[in-house]
């Protein structure tokens, strides 16, 4: 992986929070005015929120995030202090905030831990591990909300006159037939036959018309194979903390939603597992998103989602679940990143 430090801060840009953002608000204001469910009064009822269960929803994400800076130190066999951890998680997610969701951000997260004093082929492998256990925590979790939630897991449209419940049980299928496809392959390629994976890499790539990326692929391999190397060795505590930790994080992120619902709304117990359960498939569905962060394709989906929850309360829950769990990371990551650079880079050049 060749870190070319113009391409990096092009999605390290401060200017580029206003791409979702204004995405983000478009959809909300063609929803606004496409939907005549969608009123002024709902706009106002935003006052009528427990703030109880407000206040702990911003705990939850910050649980979330806690865990986060842990997993990252564990992962990286501590080599990061708490600050530093922090900062790294910060421009992560600042990262994914600002390229689409299919792209993520894993050569700028490469990029941090490297700069970060941490070898270039150890970088790749933390941040390989962490993909595949992030991909891993839906692969297997998917199937087991869909056991639980009795067929009851994909809604009926009340937005579009369309029978968007197939059409989101097709895009979750196809989704989630790529994200199991790739996270087997990488799992198998780092942790069983990094070698194999190279070898047919480069078959692949000997076909004439995709043969010019040949070198590249072959690049890739050899970087799989570095990283499998880095990771040999590690023992079952090691394996089992990180595995623990990706599970408290994303089950934060989606609890923090239940949490926000009870602001408006009582749920019963059966409610709160079916909530949860769908945010895994609307996460799946989300994940193919063209748009940065999923804005615009997250706001949408959310009503398509919840509203059988929420009714009326759907639209001004929207929006406050984004404010919590998605623009914070654009608006840190703007702070956070002059003030990264100028500790890596500039303090740097002058020791």
């Amino acid at each position: 992986m060749k870190l070319d430090n113009k391409e990096i801060f092009k999605t390290l840009n401060p200017n580029k929070v206003w791409i979702p953002v204004l995405l983000g608000i478009g959809i909300v204001f063609v929803m606004f005015y496409s939907d005549p469910s969608i009123t002024r009064e709902n706009l106002r009822s935003v006052f009528d929120a427990s703030w109880p269960s407000i206040l702990l929803a911003l705990l939850v994400i910050f649980m979330r995030d806690a865990g986060y800076v842990f997993r990252i130190r564990e992962i990286t066999d501590k080599r990061l202090t708490w600050v530093r951890a922090i900062y790294v998680i910060i421009l992560w997610e600042f990262a994914s905030a600002v390229t689409p969701s299919i792209v993520g951000g894993t050569a700028v997260a490469v990029f941090i831990l490297h700069k970060e004093g941490i070898k270039l082929g150890k970088a790749i492998a933390f941040v390989m591990v962490t993909a595949i256990l992030d991909n891993l925590f839906f692969v297997i979790g998917a199937p087991i909300v869909l056991y639980f939630a009795q067929g009851s897991i994909f809604p009926d449209s009340h937005v579009l006159e369309l029978r968007l419940g197939k059409s989101l049980n097709y895009i979750f299928w196809v989704s989630y037939s790529l994200y199991a496809l790739y996270s087997l392959i990488m799992a198998g390629a780092l942790f069983y036959r990094p070698r194999v994976f190279k070898w047919v890499l480069l078959k692949i790539f000997s076909i004439s018309w995709i043969r010019k990326w040949k070198y590249n692929a072959s690049e890739y391999g050899d970087q799989i194979i570095e990283s499998s190397k880095e990771l040999q060795g590690k023992n079952a505590k090691y394996w089992i903390t990180i595995a623990v930790a990706t599970v408290f994080i994303w089950s934060s992120r989606y609890l923090m939603l239940n949490a926000l619902m009870t602001a408006y709304v009582d749920l019963s117990f059966t409610e709160h597992i079916l909530v949860f359960a769908r945010q895994i498939i609307m996460w799946i569905v989300m994940m193919i998103s063209p748009t940065p962060g999923s804005s615009g394709t997250a706001e949408f989906f959310f009503a398509q989602f919840f509203y059988e929850f929420l009714s009326n309360y759907t639209f001004v829950t929207s929006i406050l679940w984004r404010m919590f769990s998605y623009y914070p990371y654009l608006l840190l990551g703007a702070i956070f990143l002059p003030r990264w650079i100028r500790q890596v880079f500039f303090k740097k050049k002058e020791e």
